[in-house]
């Protein structure tokens, strides 16, 4: 499409909307802090996912390449938690993880990103950060473990705009000793069985989480990047430790130029959380409710604010989403096979292009739906129906067969996200991880699909046929 308006992002660093300029308008870069994989995805880590997977498509809408990495963490100390507590590596935790990650968000037309690095892969180029940093007087040892100097950097607070005496109250920073400040964090620390570790210069141990995107966005993206985004608890310590670091190790460079933060999920008002037991996992909420629904609700709160989850809200969203489909089939019976034109409408993109507006361009979407159901001719219909559609496959709705959709949930399944299922099943088989293809199994029969294994590969019926 035609760059004919500006991209407004808010950035978080200057705490305002700006035009969207990137350092190479042939490669964009966008980095996304993706899931630490040690249990299922509750609805709050999938609102980033949905968020994120939006702007990459309205991104590759406007840019010729857009490199989008989302990380995988799969070390880290709820995972040691847990492979301890099941008395398997951490390799089998994360690895059953991140597929039920993958397999959730695909139903949620989540895409995956065009790079999806895992910090166990980049522990030598971890070391190396830690090491110039170390050089640079930026960093120290200190009974085995390597600590940031957060005294040595001038700017140090600057994206969640506290000083150094304040940040800490309340925040996720670990008390020691032999910290020269409190507000220091650790790079490295030391491992002891059975947690999992590598050699390093200051012995056998593991990398500080904050390291870590530091590294794997360095590692594929490059020093400067146009994009950092994450959800609104990211911003201190996590967002501004990794600026720390990055700006450090890079010589004085800009880690981001651009950052954004997506608010919080709340259910029925009130903050969702495991103390209060309320939190809503996105592999249950998919047993009984098609992601589609889930993917419109994550989208009809702009994303900067809080987002209020309940059962009347996917209620509502359900509704709305027979009410469109119905029109399209309705449109399609009366006057013949629908298309999307080539792109949304003007109204539809002045909306996305205005800080994700998701929204307003929502309500434009139903607006265009209500003119199709108005529409008194073949040629009004396919106008309405070509920007209803495009406007859709932007914004990843309204994508499946009517007649499909309405049929009911079981059958509104999309056969894509079913073969991805299988093939992570197969995959897990062939890995001789039968827990994890039972569980998928057991997933596909609770949303009305029965495998059958036959000598050359898995066949799949809807039970209900």
């Amino acid at each position: 499409m035609k760059k004919t308006e500006p991209l407004l992002l808010y950035n978080t660093l200057i705490r305002k909307k700006q035009v969207f300029e990137p350092l190479d308008p042939t490669r964009v870069t966008l980095y996304a802090c993706g899931p630490t994989v040690y249990n299922y995805a509750h609805i709050g880590n999938a609102r980033p996912a949905v968020i994120f997977d939006l702007l990459y498509r309205l991104l590759s809408s406007r840019y010729p390449e857009v490199i989008y990495a989302r990380n995988i963490t799969d070390v880290d100390d709820k995972i040691n938690a847990a492979a301890a507590d099941q008395n398997v590596a951490i390799d089998v935790i994360s690895q059953r993880f991140a597929d039920a990650y993958h397999s959730d968000m695909a139903a949620l037309g989540v895409g995956l990103p065009t790079i999806e690095p895992r910090a166990t892969e980049h522990i030598p180029q971890m070391i190396n950060m830690i090491e110039r940093l170390i050089d640079g007087g930026h960093a120290y040892e200190a009974e085995g473990h390597v600590l940031f100097s957060v005294e040595s950097f001038k700017d140090y607070g600057s994206l969640s705009g506290r000083d150094l005496s304040d940040m800490l109250a309340g925040a996720r920073v670990e008390v020691a000793d032999f910290k020269h400040h409190p507000g220091d964090f650790v790079l490295w620390k030391p491992s002891v069985e059975p947690q999992p570790g590598w050699d390093s210069p200051w012995g056998w141990g593991r990398p500080g989480w904050h390291l870590e995107c530091s590294v794997m966005s360095e590692q594929h993206l490059g020093e400067t990047i146009d994009i950092h985004g994450g959800g609104q608890d990211l911003v201190f310590p996590h967002h501004e430790n990794e600026i720390a670091q990055s700006v450090c190790a890079h010589g004085g460079k800009t880690f981001a130029r651009y950052w954004m933060h997506n608010g919080f999920v709340t259910f029925n008002k009130r903050k969702m959380s495991k103390s209060l037991g309320n939190t809503v996992v996105v592999h249950e909420l998919l047993k009984h409710t098609q992601g589609e629904v889930l993917r419109y609700q994550l989208l009809s709160a702009h994303y900067r604010q809080p987002l209020d989850w309940s059962d009347e809200a996917l209620a509502r969203v359900k509704r709305t989403l027979d009410r469109v489909y119905g029109v399209l089939r309705d449109a399609a019976t009366k006057f013949g096979p629908l298309h999307a034109t080539e792109s949304p409408s003007e109204q539809f993109m002045s909306a996305l292009l205005d800080d994700l507006n998701t929204p307003e361009a929502l309500a434009e979407l139903n607006s265009e739906a209500r003119r199709l159901a108005n529409a008194d001719s073949a040629e009004t219909a396919q106008k309405s129906a070509g920007l209803l559609l495009a406007a859709g496959a932007l914004i990843g709705l309204f994508q499946q067969d009517p007649q499909t959709w309405l049929a009911g949930d079981t059958e509104g399944l999309d056969d894509a996200l079913i073969d991805q299922l299988i093939l992570e099943r197969n995959t897990a088989r062939s890995d001789r991880n039968f827990a994890r293809a039972d569980e998928i199994r057991d997933q596909l029969q609770e949303m009305g699909i029965t495998l059958e294994d036959v000598a050359d590969g898995t066949r799949w019926r809807r039970t209900q046929e």
